[in-house]
Protein backbone atom coordinates (compact mmCIF):
# COMPACT_ATOMS: atom_id res chain seq x y z
CA UNK A 1 0.00 0.00 0.00
CA UNK A 2 3.09 2.43 0.12
CA UNK A 3 3.02 5.21 -2.09
CA UNK A 4 6.35 4.30 -4.78
CA UNK A 5 8.15 7.42 -3.01
CA UNK A 6 11.56 5.63 -4.44
CA UNK A 7 10.77 6.91 -8.26
CA UNK A 8 10.09 10.69 -7.16
CA UNK A 9 13.36 10.75 -5.27
CA UNK A 10 15.24 9.12 -8.27
CA UNK A 11 13.68 11.59 -10.58
CA UNK A 12 14.67 14.28 -8.01
CA UNK A 13 18.24 13.21 -7.97
CA UNK A 14 18.24 13.90 -11.49
CA UNK A 15 17.67 17.43 -11.02
CA UNK A 16 20.63 18.11 -7.78
CA UNK A 17 22.91 20.07 -8.36
CA UNK A 18 25.75 22.11 -5.89
CA UNK A 19 22.94 24.53 -5.19
CA UNK A 20 20.66 21.96 -4.11
CA UNK A 21 23.63 20.35 -1.54
CA UNK A 22 24.02 23.49 -0.52
CA UNK A 23 20.58 24.59 0.78
CA UNK A 24 20.67 20.73 2.27
CA UNK A 25 23.08 21.34 3.69
CA UNK A 26 22.38 24.55 5.13
CA UNK A 27 18.95 23.33 6.16
CA UNK A 28 20.72 20.37 8.31
CA UNK A 29 22.44 23.49 10.07
CA UNK A 30 19.55 25.32 10.57
CA UNK A 31 17.80 22.33 12.31
CA UNK A 32 20.99 20.56 14.05
CA UNK A 33 22.87 23.99 14.84
CA UNK A 34 26.73 24.64 13.18
CA UNK A 35 29.54 22.61 14.00
CA UNK A 36 27.32 20.11 15.32
CA UNK A 37 28.19 17.03 13.66
CA UNK A 38 31.93 17.11 13.46
CA UNK A 39 32.88 13.15 13.90
CA UNK A 40 29.59 11.72 15.20
CA UNK A 41 27.80 9.06 14.22
CA UNK A 42 24.63 9.92 12.11
CA UNK A 43 21.94 7.44 11.48
CA UNK A 44 19.48 8.93 8.37
CA UNK A 45 16.08 6.71 8.20
CA UNK A 46 14.28 7.17 5.15
CA UNK A 47 17.26 8.68 3.49
CA UNK A 48 14.99 9.06 0.20
CA UNK A 49 17.29 10.56 -2.44
CA UNK A 50 20.32 10.55 -0.13
CA UNK A 51 21.07 14.28 0.08
CA UNK A 52 20.59 14.64 3.57
CA UNK A 53 22.93 11.82 3.99
CA UNK A 54 25.31 13.63 1.72
CA UNK A 55 25.20 16.96 3.98
CA UNK A 56 25.83 15.10 7.16
CA UNK A 57 29.03 14.17 5.37
CA UNK A 58 29.69 17.42 4.25
CA UNK A 59 29.50 18.88 7.87
CA UNK A 60 31.92 16.30 9.21
CA UNK A 61 30.44 13.42 10.51
CA UNK A 62 32.25 10.54 11.62
CA UNK A 63 29.91 7.78 9.85
CA UNK A 64 26.64 8.09 8.33
CA UNK A 65 24.34 4.83 7.98
CA UNK A 66 21.27 5.45 5.47
CA UNK A 67 18.35 3.05 5.49
CA UNK A 68 15.11 3.14 3.93
CA UNK A 69 12.34 0.50 2.78
CA UNK A 70 12.45 1.36 -0.96
CA UNK A 71 14.71 -0.62 -3.25
CA UNK A 72 14.79 2.79 -5.46
CA UNK A 73 15.69 5.02 -2.92
CA UNK A 74 18.86 2.74 -1.39
CA UNK A 75 19.86 2.80 -5.26
CA UNK A 76 19.66 6.87 -5.76
CA UNK A 77 21.57 7.31 -2.76
CA UNK A 78 23.91 4.94 -3.36
CA UNK A 79 24.49 6.70 -6.79
CA UNK A 80 24.18 10.49 -5.03
CA UNK A 81 26.66 9.62 -2.39
CA UNK A 82 29.16 7.94 -4.47
CA UNK A 83 29.38 10.94 -6.87
CA UNK A 84 29.63 13.56 -4.86
CA UNK A 85 30.88 11.84 -1.15
CA UNK A 86 33.50 8.77 -2.88
CA UNK A 87 36.00 7.96 0.01
CA UNK A 88 33.44 9.05 2.90
CA UNK A 89 32.79 6.47 5.98
CA UNK A 90 29.44 5.55 4.51
CA UNK A 91 26.88 2.62 4.54
CA UNK A 92 23.00 2.22 2.78
CA UNK A 93 21.06 -0.19 2.53
CA UNK A 94 17.60 -1.58 2.73
CA UNK A 95 15.85 -1.38 5.51
CA UNK A 96 12.57 -1.01 7.76
CA UNK A 97 12.85 1.58 10.86
CA UNK A 98 10.70 -1.19 12.54
CA UNK A 99 13.86 -3.53 11.71
CA UNK A 100 15.91 -0.82 13.76
CA UNK A 101 18.32 -2.54 16.41
CA UNK A 102 21.03 -1.20 18.46
CA UNK A 103 22.60 -4.50 18.82
CA UNK A 104 22.95 -4.62 15.42
CA UNK A 105 24.26 -0.90 14.11
CA UNK A 106 25.43 -0.08 17.59
CA UNK A 107 23.58 3.75 18.62
CA UNK A 108 24.02 7.01 17.06
CA UNK A 109 25.07 10.51 18.12
CA UNK A 110 22.29 11.80 15.97
CA UNK A 111 19.39 9.68 14.22
CA UNK A 112 17.61 11.63 11.65
CA UNK A 113 14.25 10.83 10.04
CA UNK A 114 12.91 13.92 8.19
CA UNK A 115 9.00 13.23 6.46
CA UNK A 116 9.76 10.08 6.99
CA UNK A 117 7.63 8.14 9.98
CA UNK A 118 4.38 9.42 9.25
CA UNK A 119 4.23 7.55 6.14
CA UNK A 120 4.82 4.14 8.01
CA UNK A 121 1.68 2.88 8.72
CA UNK A 122 2.21 2.75 12.46
CA UNK A 123 3.79 5.89 13.27
CA UNK A 124 4.14 5.35 17.29
CA UNK A 125 5.55 3.22 17.11
CA UNK A 126 8.20 4.38 14.29
CA UNK A 127 8.71 7.18 16.49
CA UNK A 128 9.82 4.69 19.87
CA UNK A 129 11.94 2.38 17.28
CA UNK A 130 13.97 5.10 15.98
CA UNK A 131 14.28 6.52 19.22
CA UNK A 132 15.83 3.64 20.40
CA UNK A 133 18.84 4.24 18.09
CA UNK A 134 19.91 6.92 20.20
CA UNK A 135 23.08 6.92 22.24
CA UNK A 136 22.40 8.61 26.03
CA UNK A 137 22.70 12.15 25.22
CA UNK A 138 22.23 11.94 21.77
CA UNK A 139 19.77 13.91 19.63
CA UNK A 140 17.03 12.93 17.48
CA UNK A 141 15.72 15.15 15.07
CA UNK A 142 12.29 14.11 12.88
CA UNK A 143 9.28 16.19 11.05
CA UNK A 144 5.90 14.92 11.18
CA UNK A 145 3.16 16.00 9.58
CA UNK A 146 1.13 19.00 11.43
CA UNK A 147 -2.68 17.35 12.37
CA UNK A 148 -4.95 19.92 10.80
CA UNK A 149 -9.42 19.88 10.23
CA UNK A 150 -8.45 18.55 6.73
CA UNK A 151 -6.57 15.53 7.09
CA UNK A 152 -8.78 12.98 7.37
CA UNK A 153 -9.82 14.11 3.61
CA UNK A 154 -6.09 13.93 2.69
CA UNK A 155 -5.75 10.48 4.26
CA UNK A 156 -8.53 9.55 1.44
CA UNK A 157 -7.11 11.47 -1.06
CA UNK A 158 -3.14 10.30 -1.03
CA UNK A 159 -4.93 6.31 -0.73
CA UNK A 160 -6.70 7.04 -3.77
CA UNK A 161 -3.64 8.83 -5.70
CA UNK A 162 -1.13 6.01 -4.40
CA UNK A 163 -3.27 3.76 -6.66
CA UNK A 164 -4.36 6.17 -9.46
CA UNK A 165 -2.87 5.93 -13.18
CA UNK A 166 -0.38 7.91 -14.60
CA UNK A 167 -3.06 10.12 -16.05
CA UNK A 168 -5.21 10.29 -12.88
CA UNK A 169 -1.82 11.63 -10.88
CA UNK A 170 -0.64 14.03 -13.47
CA UNK A 171 -4.66 15.36 -13.76
CA UNK A 172 -4.52 16.00 -9.77
CA UNK A 173 -0.99 17.43 -9.81
CA UNK A 174 -2.30 19.75 -12.01
CA UNK A 175 -5.44 21.18 -10.16
CA UNK A 176 -3.44 21.36 -7.24
CA UNK A 177 -0.71 23.61 -8.66
CA UNK A 178 -3.27 25.34 -10.46
CA UNK A 179 -5.21 26.54 -7.36
CA UNK A 180 -1.95 26.97 -5.78
CA UNK A 181 -0.72 29.41 -8.40
CA UNK A 182 -4.79 31.42 -7.60
CA UNK A 183 -3.95 31.27 -4.00
CA UNK A 184 -0.43 32.81 -4.54
CA UNK A 185 -1.79 35.37 -6.98
CA UNK A 186 -4.96 36.36 -4.78
CA UNK A 187 -2.31 37.06 -2.44
CA UNK A 188 -0.59 39.15 -4.73
CA UNK A 189 2.28 36.83 -4.90
CA UNK A 190 4.73 35.56 -8.14
CA UNK A 191 4.72 31.95 -8.90
CA UNK A 192 7.70 32.07 -10.06
CA UNK A 193 9.31 33.67 -7.12
CA UNK A 194 7.25 31.20 -5.01
CA UNK A 195 9.05 28.64 -6.87
CA UNK A 196 12.87 30.20 -6.28
CA UNK A 197 12.29 30.67 -2.61
CA UNK A 198 11.15 26.77 -2.23
CA UNK A 199 14.57 25.63 -4.00
CA UNK A 200 16.28 26.99 -0.53
CA UNK A 201 13.96 25.67 1.30
CA UNK A 202 16.11 22.18 2.26
CA UNK A 203 17.06 22.03 -1.34
CA UNK A 204 14.23 20.37 -2.76
CA UNK A 205 12.04 20.55 -5.64
CA UNK A 206 8.58 21.89 -5.58
CA UNK A 207 7.11 19.49 -8.45
CA UNK A 208 8.99 16.65 -6.76
CA UNK A 209 7.20 17.63 -3.41
CA UNK A 210 3.95 18.15 -5.03
CA UNK A 211 3.83 14.60 -6.15
CA UNK A 212 5.19 13.31 -2.88
CA UNK A 213 2.53 15.60 -0.68
CA UNK A 214 -0.11 14.23 -3.02
CA UNK A 215 0.57 10.20 -2.99
CA UNK A 216 2.08 9.93 0.60
CA UNK A 217 0.06 6.79 1.83
CA UNK A 218 0.16 5.41 4.47
CA UNK A 219 -0.23 8.95 6.27
CA UNK A 220 -0.76 10.05 9.75
CA UNK A 221 -0.37 13.76 11.26
CA UNK A 222 0.23 14.45 15.02
CA UNK A 223 0.53 17.62 17.09
CA UNK A 224 3.48 19.04 18.98
CA UNK A 225 1.95 18.48 22.23
CA UNK A 226 0.96 15.12 21.49
CA UNK A 227 4.95 14.60 20.26
CA UNK A 228 5.90 16.68 23.70
CA UNK A 229 4.33 13.75 25.72
CA UNK A 230 5.91 10.97 23.85
CA UNK A 231 8.83 11.72 23.60
CA UNK A 232 8.85 12.97 27.54
CA UNK A 233 7.25 9.20 28.25
CA UNK A 234 10.10 7.37 26.32
CA UNK A 235 13.22 9.54 28.05
CA UNK A 236 13.92 12.50 25.84
CA UNK A 237 14.17 16.39 26.28
CA UNK A 238 13.17 19.04 24.28
CA UNK A 239 16.08 20.92 22.49
CA UNK A 240 14.25 22.94 19.84
CA UNK A 241 11.31 22.89 17.31
CA UNK A 242 10.12 24.57 14.61
CA UNK A 243 6.44 24.61 14.19
CA UNK A 244 3.61 25.82 12.19
CA UNK A 245 0.81 27.61 14.62
CA UNK A 246 -0.42 29.93 12.22
CA UNK A 247 -4.36 29.71 11.60
CA UNK A 248 -3.88 28.37 7.77
CA UNK A 249 -1.89 25.41 9.58
CA UNK A 250 -5.25 24.15 12.05
CA UNK A 251 -6.99 23.82 8.42
CA UNK A 252 -4.91 22.60 5.80
CA UNK A 253 -6.45 23.14 2.54
CA UNK A 254 -3.15 23.20 0.42
CA UNK A 255 -1.56 20.49 2.47
CA UNK A 256 -0.96 19.70 6.18
CA UNK A 257 3.02 20.75 5.88
CA UNK A 258 5.84 19.03 8.68
CA UNK A 259 6.78 20.09 11.77
CA UNK A 260 10.71 20.13 12.79
CA UNK A 261 11.68 19.05 16.61
CA UNK A 262 14.81 17.66 18.01
CA UNK A 263 14.89 15.72 21.29
CA UNK A 264 18.25 14.78 23.43
CA UNK A 265 18.30 11.42 24.88
CA UNK A 266 18.88 11.98 28.85
CA UNK A 267 17.87 8.43 30.30
CA UNK A 268 17.66 4.90 29.23
CA UNK A 269 14.54 4.85 26.93
CA UNK A 270 11.49 3.14 28.94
Amino acid sequence: MHFEFGVNWADYAKRVSQLEIDEAVEGLCRLLGRGHLGGKRFLDIGCGSGIHSLAALKLGAGEVVAVDIDPQSVFTSKMLLQHHAAGSNYRVFEKSVFDLYPEDLGFFDLVYSWGVLHHTGDMYRAIRRAARMVCPGGEFAFALYHRTWLCPVWRAEKKWYSKASKTGQSTARFIYITLQVLRLWARGRNYRDFIDDYGRHRGMCYYNDVHDWLGGYPYESILPDDVERMMNAIGFSWVRHFVRDQFSAKIGLFGTGCDEYVYRRAISIQ
